[in-house]
């Protein structure tokens, strides 16, 4: 079976998050939405995605795809749909593509859905539309993951330096926990390979550390929270995202937020994740060009990749950064920081992008990677393509 992930609508609505990677490629429990079809299907995925990312994801079809869309999470009443699929059908929720078993020619009928024989699935199905999703429904996704990944298999062993509440931890090979507090009653906790929970960290489950990832010492963790992988999290964290290569690493408060890849919080930064007036929060959508109101009472940060803050930075409710933002300063910046600005509440000025490439390299460098043509190719489009928001004067 050829799998491809292909970006339907909800791409644009999950910006600044998309900019960078497929919509497959996010991470909601302990997977990418990819990885949780690999697993289920026993095969490997490639993209359809936008133009300007296909060199670091390519395609690749044969006389037979399956095409899924990247912006669903599977379970077994759909998985065993999708594979029922005979060639020239789409499988639908409402007027939504979940997935079409094409032959090579017909590939792009997926984005033209008129075209294919509708088959209609009622049950209710799980899609990430906005980027609150992520973090709303991963309570859900860490539950599925976890049973995914350990059924029929035996954890590490737990030191017994720890204190453990509940009997669903999973710790993978290499995975180092000591002297903390890990209580699992409300949700699962899963430690990644090689990963380290240090001294005095509070673990409140659903909770997952992938791999080669790290808890500072006495972090304070509450479900349901992702971390990874190699990240490295510290202070206190409630019902987040924080995914690969992010690192909040000091004191200060992050709640009901998604942090891309690459990103920095400075020590002692917090987010707010309640109005003043608990009124319902609203966040910026790239899609509509507009606030979108998310029904959410509780609602944080979005921060796209390569974006950072300063020490004591102040993030209001239902804030929205770009890619390869920095932020600092005392204050609180906008609700809405676009892509490659930088300062804070007092104002911003535009990143040059050649700077913030040059940025990234550093900072890739420390962990053995560098900017490749293809990632510089990707960023400076994405400079381009938001240029718009950046009216500064």
């Amino acid at each position: 079976m050829n799998l491809i992930m292909f970006d339907g609508p909800q791409r644009d609505h999950l910006l600044p998050l998309t900019f960078t990677r497929p919509v497959s490629e996010l991470r909601t429990g302990i997977l990418t939405i990819r990885e949780k079809w690999e697993i289920r299907l026993e095969a490997k995925a490639t993209h359809l995605t936008q133009p300007y990312l296909s060199a670091l994801f390519p395609l690749k079809s044969a006389k037979e795809n399956l095409l899924v869309n990247g912006a669903v999470c599977p379970d077994m009443r759909l998985l065993a749909k999708v594979i029922e699929l005979k060639k020239g059908q789409g499988l639908f929720s409402g007027e939504h593509l979940i997935a079409a078993f094409l032959e090579e020619g017909r590939i792009a009928d997926v984005m033209n859905p008129e075209n294919l024989e509708r088959i209609q699935f009622e049950p209710e199905v799980t899609f990430i539309n906005k980027p609150w999703d992520i973090f709303s429904k991963n309570g859900d996704q860490l539950e599925r993951d976890y049973n995914l990944l350990t059924e029929g298999r035996t954890s590490q062993p737990i030191s017994d330096t720890n204190t453990i509440i509940g009997d669903r931890i999973f710790l993978e090979e290499g995975a180092v926990v000591e002297a903390a507090i890990l209580n699992s009653t409300s949700g699962p906790i899963y430690i990644g390979k090689d990963a380290e929970v240090m001294e005095g960290s509070i673990v409140r489950g659903g909770f997952a550390l992938c791999e080669h990832s790290q808890l500072k010492l006495g972090s304070k963790i509450y479900g349901p929270t992702t971390v990874g992988p190699h990240s490295k999290v510290g202070g206190e964290v409630n019902n987040s995202v924080i995914t690969g290569y992010s690192n909040k690493g000091h004191d200060g408060f992050l709640g009901n937020s998604v942090l891309g890849e690459w990103c920095n919080i400075g020590a002692d930064s917090n987010t707010s994740n309640l109005k003043n007036n608990y009124d319902e929060v609203k966040l910026w959508n790239y899609g509509r060009g507009g606030f979108d109101r998310t029904g959410l009472q509780f609602c944080g940060l979005i921060m796209g990749d390569h974006s950072k803050c300063g020490i004591n930075t102040m993030f209001n409710t239902g804030t929205v950064v770009g890619v390869s933002a920095n932020i600092y300063g005392s204050g609180f910046p906008r609700n809405f920081v676009p892509s490659f600005a930088w300062g804070g509440a007092s104002g911003f000025t535009e990143y040059r992008v050649d700077k913030a490439i040059q940025t990234m390299d550093r900072v890739m460098g420390r962990r053995g990677l560098s900017v490749t043509p293809e990632i510089q190719v990707m960023i400076e489009h994405i400079y381009k393509e938001t240029a718009k928001f950046r009216n500064f004067s």
